[in-house]
């Protein structure tokens, strides 16, 4: 990829790397041989971001050009607001205060070059800031309030504002950093760029490193470069094609912000914001479901007024489910009235709304892993062992989970297919898990999940390398379409 400085001051850098380019904002702007060019790295380097200026055009004509802006018109957008600044970087706090506690005055400001401070001690949180706000020249402004640091504001530097003697260092900085980027760009030689977003401290993540690594293989097969990203890498969204979330999803969580970020940038992402938001609060799957005539088990919405009605709806034992339960967490079954008592106190605490559904004891349920409203796997997850639940969450590792059994699609009950088919579709077109129970020869749908599991050995069991090279393909015909502007 080439690498493009677009910048006033182009008599600051070195013109003999070959691989990197320096020019001034009227040319990257006005001449064919930019606008014609393809697949360029741009560091937007100009005096100002402010709105409809030559630095805010060099970024959103990049962007137009299917280039890739640092920083971005998204970027630029972010600096503005202070909620979003603190949503962004809430997983930051500890090192803040690790970073700037030997400071004395109640006010500092960081001045952040590709990443790097000049001095040294604080390159940890340069570098963890500049992978949030990408920008080649960042300041980011610190006050301290009630004995805690708290970033009071972030935005790109003008190169006219930095001092003199910074020069040398921003430029070996920078050269660093372009050196680093093209030994990667070396490997990777490929149509598109996939980053998947995950936490590799999570005890229970949607896919274990085999299957990940097996989703990897198919989409190099498919031209599709991947990698791996994780919470600290906002910032970089805009350099990838596509996002793969395979990180535990949740509204009020860095990975919601992802999809929304990602989405803005005009990245194909799974799981997309509204799958996200939709299928995270059961609360909303409930009405939507009953308004839709999908078959579910009984179901009540809880509010702190009809706990009675509800008793008396449902009998006991019943199933009471925190609206953002995951996992088999935040769902308890109940089996008298002080023990829904009990619970409903401590669920109301969080939550003004909660689910209560009727208890349907069944051996295992059927997952139906739904993708671009097509069923790709049948899976029977067996309860754990002397449990209600697939997940024991009281248990060691070995003894926690139910046993499972997959199947070819078609040797699935062709009516929980149905069930779960439909029920996907009314959130999306994305990558679904329909949990399906059969009760007395009926089918209900007990929820609809966003961020499935797929591990190795287990859901892929039947299809097995065929299950991702269909998923890469799905990704491969959106980011094509993407490209061509076909919505």
């Amino acid at each position: 990829m080439a690498i493009l400085i677009v910048t006033d001051q182009t008599d600051r850098w070195p013109s003999d790397d070959p691989a990197v380019t320096v020019v001034d904002p009227k040319a990257y702007i006005t001449q064919p041989q930019y606008s014609e060019m393809r697949g360029a790295k741009v560091f937007n380097l100009c005096q100002t971001y402010r709105y409809q200026s030559v630095g805010y055009y060099v970024s959103l004509l990049a962007e137009a050009r299917g280039h890739r802006p640092v920083p971005s018109v998204g970027a630029m957008q972010d600096w503005k607001t202070r909620s979003i600044i603190r949503l962004i970087t809430e997983d930051l706090d500890d090192l803040i205060q690790k970073s700037l506690a030997p400071i004395k005055s109640n006010k500092f400001t960081l001045s952040i070059y590709f990443g790097k401070n000049m001095a040294k001690r604080y390159d940890t949180l340069a570098w963890r800031l500049f992978n949030l706000f990408q920008a080649p020249l960042l300041r980011a402004k610190f006050m301290l309030e009630k004995d805690r640091w708290q970033l009071t504001g972030v935005g790109g530097i003008s190169a006219a504002d930095v001092p003199e003697a910074h020069w040398p260092f921003i430029v070996e900085t920078a050269l660093e950093h372009f050196s680093k980027r093209r030994s990667v760009a070396k490997v990777k030689k490929t149509r598109f760029d996939m980053a998947i977003l995950r936490n590799p401290d999570d005890p229970e993540p949607p896919s274990d490193e085999v299957a990940l690594q097996k989703f990897a293989k198919a989409a190099a097969q498919q031209g599709v470069s991947t990698e791996y990203i994780s919470r600290d890498d906002y910032g970089r969204l805009a350099e990838f094609d596509a996002l793969f979330i395979r990180d535990t999803t949740a509204v009020n969580h860095y990975t919601y912000r992802f999809a929304r970020r990602a989405a803005a940038e005009g990245l194909v992402v799974i799981d997309d914001p509204t799958s996200i938001l939709l299928c995270t609060n059961k609360v909303y799957l409930a009405e939507l479901l009953a308004r839709h005539k999908i078959p579910v088990p009984r179901t009540v919405v809880v509010h702190r007024e009809n706990a009675d009605q509800m008793a008396e709806t449902l009998g006991f034992p019943c199933v009471l489910k925190r609206p953002d339960s995951a996992f088999s967490r935040g769902v308890v079954k109940v089996k008298d009235r002080e023990e829904l008592d009990l619970k409903l106190k401590e669920f109301f605490a969080d939550s003004e709304l909660i689910i209560a559904q009727e208890f349907l004891p069944t051996d295992f349920d059927w997952r139906i892993g739904v993708f671009d409203r097509t069923p790709i796997y049948a899976c029977k997850y067996y309860m754990a062992r002397g449990h209600w639940q697939i997940i024991r969450h009281d248990q060691p590792n070995r003894g926690r989970y139910g046993k499972l059994e997959t199947l070819p699609v078609e040797l699935a009950p062709r009516k929980a297919v149905q069930v779960a088919l439909k029920a996907a579709n009314l959130i999306g077109d994305g990558l679904y898990g329909v949990d399906v129970k059969e009760s007395d020869g009926k089918f209900y749908v007990i929820e609809v999940n966003d961020n499935p599991n797929i591990n190795a050995g287990c859901e892929d069991a039947v299809l097995k390398e065929e299950l991702y090279r269909r998923m890469v393909s799905i990704f491969v015909k959106r980011i094509e379409q993407k490209k061509a502007g076909v919505e």
